[in-house]
């Protein structure tokens, strides 16, 4: 009976004991993250500042575009269109940018993605024209372009765009 009673008391210590330690891990790991957290994101100048780079780039090439910049959540911050632009370019600048920054990765190295069972999620394009906009190790949005007469060229105005507000955003 005595040894019962020492073995329940030496299980009861080392649940006990188990039970602490994982308290103590739990306490030390939610400690370590912050209560809050700070997410940068561009404002709206910034973001308007990289669509008309991306119009005057594609303009310069005698193109008229559509072009969509997205937050990190992937929702339109800015919409343009230049005048001649098709309305459709509006819609497919807009699927760019949320692929863009839904893989983080410019839609022109995703076209493999296509062919899987990703390729029939809407509003996911996987052809060329979205970039992702990132400065020091941030991501802030993407930008995708619509309406020239390749994807090559829609991403060279769509990297134009990104290009103009990342080198201020690395100053930061």
């Amino acid at each position: 009976m005595n040894i019962q009673k020492y073995m329940n008391k030496k299980t009861a210590i080392a649940v006990a004991l188990g039970f602490g330690l994982n308290l103590a891990i739990t306490t030390v790991q939610a400690a370590d993250e912050p209560p809050v957290i700070t997410i940068k994101r561009l404002s709206m100048e910034m973001a308007l500042k990289a669509a008309e780079a991306a119009i005057h780039t594609c303009r310069g090439k005698g193109i008229q575009i559509g072009v969509t910049v997205v937050d990190r959540g992937g929702n339109p911050q800015v919409v343009l269109r230049d005048v001649l632009a098709p309305d459709l370019t509006l819609t497919i600048s807009r699927m760019k940018a949320y692929t863009a920054i839904s893989f983080t990765a410019p839609t022109s190295s995703l076209g493999d993605r296509g062919d899987s069972a990703l390729g029939r999620v809407p509003g996911l394009f996987f052809g060329a024209g979205g970039v992702p906009i990132q400065a020091g190790g941030q991501t802030y949005g993407a930008i995708g372009v619509s309406g020239a007469p390749s994807g090559k060229t829609d991403e060279e105005c769509a990297r134009a765009g990104a290009k103009v507000i990342e080198d201020e955003l690395e100053l930061m």
